[in-house]
């Protein structure tokens, strides 16, 4: 099966505490019903708001994110589905395009994932 990767855009700063618990809850709903609608999910990950981000070009460091946008990207999650066709059905579900977001799929070239250090 091929990977997506499925990026998260929300409205700046972007911040997951400011979700409602109903908001949280639609997103673990959506992460839950992955398998059903085809695909894996694989890993996920909500970022912290621009507001903590620091951006490099080149040689010069700056504080905030690497664009200055309306939306940003708030979190991403990489699934498993057979197809296109599926990772964009599991997409369009995400509860993040009623809350006034949307996402972005991608299929993933290449990757791996680290085992933290001490975990």
């Amino acid at each position: 099966m091929a990977q997506y990767a499925i990026l998260l855009y929300a409205k700046t700063p972007a911040d997951a505490d400011d979700l409602t618990p109903e908001q949280r809850q639609a997103h673990d709903r959506h992460g839950q019903d992955v398998p059903a609608l085809g695909g894996t999910m694989l890993t996920a990950f909500a970022l912290q708001p621009t507001t903590t981000a620091t951006s490099i070009r080149g040689d010069v460091m700056t504080d905030g994110p690497f664009l200055d946008a309306k939306e940003v990207v708030a979190g991403v999650y990489v699934i498993e589905a057979p197809d296109l066709d599926v990772a964009l059905d599991i997409a369009r579900r995400n509860p993040i395009i009623q809350q006034g977001g949307g996402v972005e799929v991608r299929p993933v070239a290449s990757g791996f994932i680290q085992a933290p250090a001490g975990g």
